[in-house]
């Protein structure tokens, strides 16, 4: 099989990610439509997170939101999204990079996207000096509506050689 140079595994997890910065951007400018609501998982400590000291000792690695209906002051750029939430009645803003995403799932439509976040600090030529080996980064995942939490990857729809 040729080599990849175009990279179309990364290319697809942007324009998936591109989904959730569309999304989000609406709710943001106009609210959450009908039933809809969104549980997020992301990767703490993802270079650009930013949440308090209780929460990354709480959540170590990864942590999931929800957004439903206690959220506020949702503002979204083109790299990430910064939102208001409550844990144990207390007010936090938490700033998430769209590059730390692992997962978007709205249940209310059965709808949901899983990513493999991005290296995080370390270069490449750093793992490789370390003697690691860089694994190539999964195709995104996808699940439709009326899937019942099915979900396919974009593998299976590659040619077989």
């Amino acid at each position: 099989m040729a080599e990849d140079l175009i990279r179309y595994d990364i290319l697809a997890q942007e324009a998936l990610r591109g989904v959730v910065r569309k999304v989000l951007s609406e709710v943001a400018r106009t609210g959450l439509p009908g039933e809809h609501h969104f549980f997020i998982s992301f990767v703490t400590r993802a270079p650009g997170v930013r949440l308090s000291e209780r929460l990354l000792a709480q959540y170590e690695k990864e942590m999931t939101i929800v957004l439903q209906n206690q959220f506020w002051d949702l503002k979204v750029t083109e790299t990430g999204f910064e939102v208001g939430l409550s844990f144990d009645g207390q007010p936090e803003t938490l700033v998430i990079p769209f590059s730390a995403v692992k997962g978007f799932f709205d249940p209310s439509v059965q709808f949901g996207l899983q990513f493999e976040p991005e290296l995080a600090t370390e270069t490449v030529e750093e793992i490789e000096a370390e003697g690691d080996e860089i694994a190539p980064v999964p195709a995104p995942v996808v699940a439709a509506e009326g899937s019942a939490e099915k979900v396919v990857s974009l593998d299976a729809f590659r040619k077989k050689p």
